[in-house]
C-alpha cells in the first residue's frame, strides 16, 4: 500500500468539524485555534482569514489560522491571530510544523504581505531556533529574517475546587480589598448577547480614557455568536449603571478573559475587585481549573493587579518573519508609532471614539 499523500488546503465550512476535533484532541490545542475565529474576523472587520489545514489523506496533521491585515500606515501582514494572545501553528511534529510554516510564507508572498506574525503560547521547534543567517524552510530559495519576542506574558491562576474555597485562598490584603467592594451596593449579572450593550458602555469609556481606539462592538458580538456555549459576559452595576464588565470564553479546563474594563471614576469603590471575584467564582462553579487573566507586560500596572490574585506569568512566544528582505520590526505590528496620536485620543468625546475608533483599531493587531 502506498503512503498517504500530504497536502495543505484552505479549510472551509465543510472542514469546521474536523478542524475543531483536531484542536480539541491536540495536547496544545487552545481557544485561539478554533475555527470560529474565522467567523469573528470576517464578520467583525471583513478581514481575509486563511485557515490552513495539513492533511494526510483524510487525517488532519496540523492547522494554522491566519488573518491578513493590510493598511498603508498600520502595516501589511499575515497574523495568527490578531487581537488575541495566541493562535500560531498547531501540528503533529516538526515536519508538519515546517510544512505549515512554508505554506504561510508562500501565502504571504502571494497576497503581497510584508511579514508573517505567529503568536504561540509555547516554544514551537520550527520557529524557535534559527541560525544567525536566518530561517531556511524546505523548498525556500532564501533564508528568512526572523525576530522572536517574549516580552509579553499570560497570567494564569490555578483555581480551587469550589467557589466556597476561593476567598479563603487569597492573601489577607486582597480579601480586605474584596470585602470593601462587597460592602458597596453593587449588583452583578451574568449573561450573553443581552448584556453586550452594557459591557460595551464600560469598555468604550475605558478605552477612551486609556487613549486607545476602541474595538468595534461587532468583534464581541461575533465572539458571543461563534462560541455560544463557552462565552459569557459578566457586568457589575451601581444601581442601573454598568461600572465594570468582562467577556470570558472557555476552552477545555481554562477560562480566558480577553476583554475586561471598569470605569475610572468609580475606582475607589472597587468594582473591578468585585468583577474579578465574580469571574473567578464563575470559573470555579463551571468546572474550570485555570483562569487566564490575559496578556500583560511584566512590571506594569495590569501585571501587578493580576499578580495580587495569585496569577503567575507564562511567557508568550511571538515570531515575526520578514517577507520583503528587511529585518522585521515588531513594533510595526502594534501602536507604538502612534503614541502621540493616542494621547490626543483621550480628549475626544466618547460618541466620536465609538464611530471612528473601530476604523483604526481593526488594523492594529495587538
Amino acid at each position: 500500500m502506498s503512503p498517504p499523500t500530504y497536502h495543505i488546503k484552505h479549510a472551509g465550512e465543510s472542514d469546521r468539524a474536523a478542524w475543531d476535533a483536531y484542536v480539541r484532541k491536540h495536547a496544545h490545542g487552545s481557544l485561539f485555534h478554533l475555527f470560529g475565529w474565522a467567523d469573528v474576523m470576517r464578520g467583525a472587520y471583513g478581514h481575509a482569514a486563511y485557515f490552513l489545514m495539513l492533511l494526510a489523506g483524510q487525517r488532519v496533521l496540523g492547522v494554522l489560522p491566519v488573518v491578513h491585515l493590510r493598511h498603508a500606515i498600520f502595516g501589511n501582514g499575515l497574523v495568527s491571530l490578531p487581537f488575541l494572545d495566541g493562535g500560531g501553528i498547531l501540528a503533529d511534529g516538526r515536519e508538519a510544523e515546517e510544512s505549515l510554516l512554508a505554506e504561510v510564507v508562500r501565502l504571504g508572498e502571494q497576497v503581497g504581505a510584508r511579514y508573517v506574525e505567529l503568536r504561540h503560547e509555547r516554544v514551537v521547534e520550527s520557529c524557535g531556533s534559527t541560525s544567525p543567517h536566518g530561517l531556511r524552510l524546505p523548498q525556500s530559495p532564501r533564508p528568512l529574517q526572523v525576530v522572536t519576542r517574549s516580552h509579553k506574558v499570560r497570567m494564569l491562576l490555578r483555581l480551587p475546587a469550589s467557589s466556597e474555597m476561593l476567598l479563603k485562598s487569597f492573601k489577607s490584603k486582597l480579601r480586605s480589598q474584596i470585602n470593601r467592594a462587597l460592602k458597596e451596593r453593587f449588583t452583578t449579572r451574568v449573561g450573553g448577547l443581552e448584556l453586550l450593550e452594557d459591557f460595551y458602555k464600560v469598555f468604550l469609556v475605558t478605552m477612551r480614557d486609556l487613549g486607545s481606539p476602541v474595538h468595534s462592538v461587532k468583534l464581541m458580538r461575533h465572539s458571543l455568536i461563534a462560541f455560544p456555549e463557552q462565552a459569557r459576559i459578566i457586568v457589575v452595576y451601581r444601581s442601573t449603571e454598568p461600572v465594570a464588565a468582562a467577556l470570558v470564553i472557555g476552552f477545555g479546563n481554562v477560562l480566558r478573559n480577553p476583554w475586561a474594563s471598569s470605569l475610572r471614576k468609580y475606582a475607589s469603590l472597587g468594582p473591578n475587585m468585585l468583577l474579578y471575584l465574580r469571574l473567578l467564582e464563575y470559573a470555579c462553579d463551571h468546572g474550570y481549573e485555570v483562569f487566564d487573566f490575559g496578556r500583560s507586560s511584566p512590571g506594569e500596572g495590569t501585571y501587578r493587579f493580576k499578580e495580587q490574585w495569585g496569577a503567575v506569568p507564562e511567557p508568550l512566544y511571538w515570531h515575526y518573519l520578514s517577507l520583503d528582505g528587511r529585518m522585521p520590526d515588531p513594533e510595526d505590528a502594534g501602536k507604538a508609532r502612534f503614541e502621540t496620536a493616542m494621547r490626543c485620543w483621550q480628549r475626544l468625546p466618547v460618541i466620536v471614539t465609538r464611530i471612528i475608533g473601530p476604523r483604526i483599531r481593526k488594523h492594529i493587531s495587538l
